[in-house]
């Protein structure tokens, strides 16, 4: 009996997913609920089960090819000349919707482009092949995975944010640095109470106030950037959120986030350390309405008292959404972070 595998609805509104890897081949045996693909999606990287036994017949979908929820992935248990995925019904083109837009913009016709992608399925390379952009030299790589998510979401929030940054200095000499995340989460989540509208989302004519404090720490991995989620910073020690935010990052540099610890924030912390630079403009992590990034700190003269002393100083930036919080409500904010750190209980 033929079973024909659909992308299934992972949850969180998602329309769409990436297949990341394929864990089995056309003529390979597979078991039910065994390992069968990788599906990518704007939060994390999921292994979906076979969900039944039987032969791989026909692989419809490539690795890289983003596809809504829906269409027909695999097919298992079946003669692969004898059935099709209904999205190629009646022998139309078989694109996704981002292969379609490139198409598009660049005027080509996808029904003169000849598809390189598993099934027949025109790719994003085939479109830019026939649009003559293979011939501006150099390598070429495909925009994928978390790269790619990355791409779309950043985009999302420089198009659609009218964004505003401010930048105070913060003196961090009675900070332990070996604590320095877990503190500045600790600060943040206070102060998001002085001022909920940080700790907001703008929700067609409606700003939504969140009272529970869920931040975002952004982590760089190999594969790109994440934003795990440290739960309740308002409530915890020093010593879980410190746990938290190392379990954290371990998983999201090995892989293993599990989907629930990418969902859900409402405000975003991000510290690049030493690679942080005196300043940069972190983008907004959209849906969310404000990023506080902690900058390079180091030794540096300053003026206390009428005498020049040495001093651990960094800048600590707030980037928001100037529709929901205006500019001084900001720079208060910022303020009040600054103030607990260099007052830390």
């Amino acid at each position: 009996m033929a079973y024909e595998f659909k992308l299934p609805d992972l949850g969180e509104g998602l329309a769409e997913g990436e297949v990341a890897r394929w864990l089995v081949a056309e003529g390979d045996e597979v078991a039910e609920d065994a390992p069968l693909v990788e599906i990518q999606t704007d939060k994390t990287t999921v292994e979906i089960p076979s969900p039944a036994a039987g032969v791989v017949s026909k692989i419809f979908v490539g690795e890289g090819e983003v596809v809504p929820v829906g269409t027909v992935l695999v097919l298992i248990g079946a003669d692969a000349d004898s059935t099709r995925p209904p999205s190629d019904a009646g022998g139309r083109v078989q694109a996704t919707p981002l292969v379609r837009r490139v198409a598009q913009e660049l005027g080509v016709d996808l029904a003169g482009v000849t598809p390189t992608g598993a099934g027949g399925r025109i790719t994003e390379a085939d479109v830019r092949a026939a649009a003559g952009g293979a011939e501006s030299g150099g390598r070429r790589e495909p925009l994928r995975g978390v790269r790619r998510l990355i791409a779309e979401h950043l985009t999302r929030a420089h198009r659609e944010i009218p964004a505003v940054t401010f930048v105070e200095e913060c003196d961090f000499t009675g900070v332990d640095l070996e604590l320095l995340l877990p503190l500045v989460l600790r600060a943040t989540a206070e102060s998001l109470r002085e001022f909920p509208e940080l700790n907001a989302r703008l929700e067609g004519d409606e700003i939504v106030y969140l009272d529970r404090y869920d931040l975002g720490v952004a982590v760089q991995t190999d594969q790109g950037l994440v934003v795990p989620v440290v739960r309740a910073c308002d409530a915890r020690p020093l010593g879980e959120l410190r746990a938290a935010v190392d379990r954290l990052a371990e998983q999201a540099r090995s892989g293993t986030l599990p989907p629930e610890d990418l969902r859900g924030s409402t405000f975003t912390v991000t510290s690049a350390g030493k690679l942080g630079g005196l300043l940069v403009t972190p983008l907004i992590n959209h849906p969310e309405v404000g990023i506080l990034g902690v900058h390079r700190i180091a030794q540096r003269p300053a003026v206390r008292d009428g005498e020049v002393v040495v001093r651990s100083l960094g800048n600590v930036s707030v980037t928001f959404d100037h529709r929901v919080v205006d500019g001084a409500r900001a720079a208060a904010f910022t303020l009040a972070v600054i103030g607990r750190l260099e007052r830390p209980v």
